[in-house]
């Protein structure tokens, strides 16, 4: 029987196209490299590589071992992180702040089963408010935002913001619906309050429709939607929460200017903490999931 640690060279070969390449990759010579290839071929009986005039290309039998040598990978993979997490007493509470709508959507998806079968003993906790929470002072230990961030925290990319302005299908049955921005100052609009009058929804309606009559106001998106739902006009909203509501029309969008990147977001002094390292760890790795979720 091979051994099965000369999988990795062969994995290494494959995609690097080179023992050379490879061996600077897994941090071993070259030699070793294909000594350990050699070996594999050997045990399997049969070459799993050619040489070619551009470097190593895999046998057609090459070709049909590399899946199952990649699934073998993923499991080693799984396996030590597993042993980590108990080596790292990967235990307690990561209390994630995002907007209300997103929880939903999240608990609904696979995300959060995923997390805590592969970390069981760590916990979500959910944080809402209408406001931004101050991960300096505690108040939650990672964040998913979009648009303006504290300069302080650190994080990463994992999805975009698209916003769009949507119509009750009542609304336009009365009222119609606009054809372009231009058409916006001719209709009942629904807005924040002044609590969010900075929010870049707020800013946007202001300069596109400065003397627009705004039938509804509200502190919150689930308030917007509510709001566009009844039928009191017109209002900007997440399309990842708009396309969602059967009663509601996308009547005009994606809008550029309200477009905005979602990160994860941490304190600097929490980022390497174990069991926020592993939040976030499992978040990219799910990132198809994750931009499901959030847009």
């Amino acid at each position: 029987m091979f051994d099965w640690n000369d999988l990795k060279y062969f994995l290494a070969v494959a995609r690097h196209h080179s023992t050379t390449a490879a061996g600077k990759a897994l941090g071993l010579s070259q030699s070793t490299v294909q000594r350990r290839l050699i070996e594999l071929e050997r045990a399997i009986g049969q070459p799993l590589v050619k040489r070619n005039p551009s470097g190593y290309r895999l046998t057609e039998f090459g070709e049909e071992l590399m899946p199952y040598a990649e699934r073998i990978e993923a499991t080693v993979i799984d396996f030590e992180r597993r042993v980590a997490d108990e080596a790292h007493d990967l235990t307690g509470t990561i209390r994630v702040t995002c907007p209300e709508p997103i929880i939903g959507r999240m608990t609904k998806s696979s995300l959060i089963e995923r997390f805590q079968l592969r970390h069981p003993k760590l916990r979500i906790e959910f944080v809402t408010s209408d406001r931004y929470l101050d991960l300096s002072k505690g108040e939650a230990d990672v964040a998913f935002r979009s648009g303006d961030t504290d300069d302080e925290l650190v994080g990463r990319k994992v999805a975009e913001s698209i916003w769009a302005v949507y119509a009750s299908r009542g609304y336009i049955e009365r009222f119609g619906r606009p054809e372009k921005v231009d058409d916006l100052p001719n209709h009942q609009l629904v807005g924040f309050d002044e609590t969010l009058s900075t929010h870049r929804a707020s800013v946007w309606l202001q300069n596109v429709a400065p003397d627009a009559r705004i039938s509804a106001r509200t502190n919150s998106v689930l308030g917007l939607i509510q709001a566009v739902k009844s039928g009191f006009g017109l209002g900007p909203l997440p399309a990842v929460l708009g396309d969602a509501e059967p009663d509601l029309v996308r009547v005009l969008g994606p809008i550029p200017e309200l477009s905005r990147s979602w990160r994860l977001l941490t304190h600097p002094d929490l980022r390497r903490v174990p069991r926020i390292a592993a939040f976030f760890d499992f978040i990219l790795a799910e990132r198809e999931l994750v931009r499901s979720v959030l847009g």
